[in-house]
């Protein structure tokens, strides 16, 4: 049929489903216990939705559940990808390891998590395995220095104290 004979109205624009957090190509997709608790969680939370959804308009029902199942398929490949990190033993920083540091320049230490791309929240103190300050730490001992590359800048970082919990 020629389009001078489709109304406008009639033609439904394909909904923007959010991308999930990025994970490097190749990367494997690590989460805490807490992550992959979070992840079934939201996965409880979409499938209730989806069953829940009442929308009078037939066109945003439809809209309403593309959205929602294109959400819930994205979240089952995270999920069929995750490889669960929980029992940690060692002194060094590893991934789900909540590390206390000082950065040169700053007048406090920071202290934060390294866990999942799903899971990373800098309100929550928590930073994806992946961000630049986690790989500058990863493999260091408290006591120990290494350098952040921030552009054309570099900064110091000093570990004062790792520690890994079985609840996180």
């Amino acid at each position: 049929m020629s389009r001078g004979f489709v109304k406008e109205d009639d033609q439904e624009e394909t909904p923007i489903i959010p991308p999930r957090a990025a994970l490097p190509a190749g990367a494997t997709n690590y989460v805490t216990p807490a992550g992959l608790q979070a992840l079934k969680e939201e996965q409880k939370e979409l499938l209730r939705e989806i069953s829940d959804l009442e929308e009078p308009d037939e066109r945003e029902r439809r809209r309403a559940l593309a959205v929602l199942n294109g959400k819930l398929n994205l979240l089952k490949e995270r999920l069929a990808s995750a490889r669960l990190l929980d029992k940690v033993d060692t002194d060094e920083v590893r991934f789900g390891a909540r590390v206390t540091y000082t950065i040169s320049g700053a007048n406090k230490p920071v202290t934060l998590q390294i866990v999942g791309v799903d899971e990373a929240d800098v309100k929550q103190q928590k930073i994806a395995f992946t961000a630049p300050v986690a790989r500058a730490l990863m493999g260091k001992k408290p006591g120990e220095e290494t350098t952040l590359q921030l552009g054309d800048q570099s900064r110091r970082i000093c570990i004062q104290e790792i520690s890994y919990s079985a609840k996180d």
